[in-house]
């Protein structure tokens, strides 16, 4: 998996391609990313601003941290040997 960028980096990114000085494609490249990656971030971006329906970036952090609490959860109650009745 890659190595993230900078929460600044996004911003900035999001900032560059809203303005539309340049094609979302030849922006992308400029900043050494794909132009998947840029339409995700400006559309994540909407949705953390509330301007699109979805799930915000806090929202979703919290929901990894749930799966994985429940992953972890799960791990224990397999490992527990079964109770048995007197």
């Amino acid at each position: 998996m890659p190595v993230p960028h900078p929460p600044e980096f996004h911003r900035r990114a999001v900032e560059l391609a809203r303005r539309q000085d340049k094609p979302a494609t030849e922006l992308a490249k400029g900043l050494g990313i794909s132009e998947s990656c840029l339409r995700s971030w400006v559309k994540q971006a909407d949705v953390n601003q509330g301007h699109a329906e979805g799930l915000s970036s806090d929202e979703r952090e919290e929901l990894r941290a749930l799966r994985r609490q429940v992953r972890v959860c799960g791990d224990v109650v397999v490992a527990q040997p079964p109770i048995r009745g007197p």
